[in-house]
């Protein structure tokens, strides 16, 4: 098979980035291990900035997101005895969208057909190949039998684990990582979230987070030691640690039920350059990974996704090959902006094990300065729903 350009991966990265291009009239084809049940089973975050809110508008692909999705004014942070509101749209006069990352995949798959956006799942052993070159390809296995796609452009958006970073020599690849002491244990239910927005806590116990996918179903998380196990957080456990650290305000507003989804997952920052080496691009996960505090994973690969459909649209249409040299400097630029902001927003609410006396205070103290400053809370907001693409 021939294309021109190859996507390894099928979650929203990939499928965002293959819609992008076959509306521009560009010949690709998306590879996926998994499948589309698979895919759809991953459980990811909600707030949506205005970047890929409006990048599925102009693909026509917004249907849903507007009928369900929730729009938010702001979102708060608590200290343990108080919710400081932060004002997204009265500082930065925009919103984020509460609307699940299992949603926007949904919506890009079932639009694939009719966009002529093929989608190959179940593909076994990828491997890359001659990405140094102007004719790289991919290898794969399909129902046991092996398969080759020629592609001008391969790009990779096959997250963390997949082979596409892998395939850049390390000759030339710069790692920078932060893993952090703790993770969080997240329960998924069928009730009402216990505010109309976001809640960031930062109480002497650790961490809560109260998120929402809908009216009806709410995200809570905590902070763990990743020693502890899930077999060990019963439900009622959970709902009582939750009503302890989110404060008595949202305790008394948040209804219990039956967990439908409980897990506990490692946070990291981490950072891969470059982003481009020869014909090969990175998107998403499969070149940085951001702590969920922020909210900035799914919404920095949909960046990339502008940043890389733009270098290949102006490649194929006028050979531009600066727009593709180009695209790992101008994507990091942002990536590491929301890295600093996901760090930073982490190290204020969350207690490292290292920390004492001393760093609690230095927390109180920025939470106090951030209810008070107008200034800081532009900050805030202005990072939160999304810096300039």
């Amino acid at each position: 098979m021939k294309t021109q350009v190859a996507i390894i991966g099928a979650g929203p990265a990939g499928l965002l980035l293959g819609h992008v291009l076959r509306a521009e009239g560009i010949d690709c084809v998306v590879i996926e291990r998994q499948t589309p049940d698979y895919v759809l089973g991953r459980i990811r975050a909600g707030v949506l900035e205005q970047g890929i809110v409006g990048m599925m508008a102009r693909l026509g692909l917004d249907d849903r997101l507007k009928a369900e999705g929730l729009p938010h004014d702001g979102f708060n942070l608590a200290d343990g005895e108080r919710l400081i509101r932060i004002d997204v749209a009265a500082l930065t006069g925009q919103q984020v969208v509460v609307y699940g990352q299992t949603e926007i995949t949904r919506d890009l798959m079932d639009a694939a057909a009719a966009r002529d956006l093929e989608v190959i799942y179940g593909a076994d052993d990828v491997a890359l190949h001659d990405i140094e070159g102007d004719a790289p390809f991919v290898t794969y296995v399909a129902h046991g039998k092996p398969q080759r796609i020629d592609a001008r452009f391969i790009v990779g958006c096959d997250g963390f684990h997949g082979p596409s970073r892998q395939a850049i020599p390390a000759s030339v690849a710069r790692h920078f990582e932060r893993v952090y002491p703790f993770g969080w244990l997240g329960i998924l239910a069928e009730v009402p979230p216990c505010n109309h927005e976001l809640i960031y806590a930062n109480h002497e116990r650790g961490f809560a987070l109260a998120s929402m996918r809908s009216a009806t179903r709410s995200r809570y998380y905590i902070d763990v030691p990743l020693s502890e196990r899930i077999e060990d957080w019963s439900d009622d456990r959970v709902w009582d640690e939750l009503a302890i650290r989110l404060g008595p305000e949202a305790a008394a507003r948040m209804t219990r039920g039956p967990s439908i989804e409980k897990s506990i997952a490692p946070l990291r920052s981490y950072v891969f350059e470059p982003m481009r080496h020869g014909s090969l691009l990175l998107c998403g996960d499969a070149a940085h990974i951001v702590p969920p505090t922020g909210a900035k994973g799914l919404n920095l690969a949909a960046s990339d996704v502008h940043y890389a459909g733009e270098a290949l649209v102006r490649w194929f249409r006028a050979g531009d090959g600066d727009s593709v040299a180009d695209y790992s400097d101008k994507a990091l630029a942002r990536v590491w902006k929301s890295e600093r902001f996901s760090w930073s927003l982490t190290k204020l609410m969350h207690r490292f094990p290292d920390d004492g006396p001393f760093e609690r205070r230095m927390q109180l103290a920025e939470l106090d300065y951030i209810a008070s400053s107008v200034a800081a809370q532009t900050s805030i907001a202005e990072n939160y729903v999304g810096l300039p693409v």
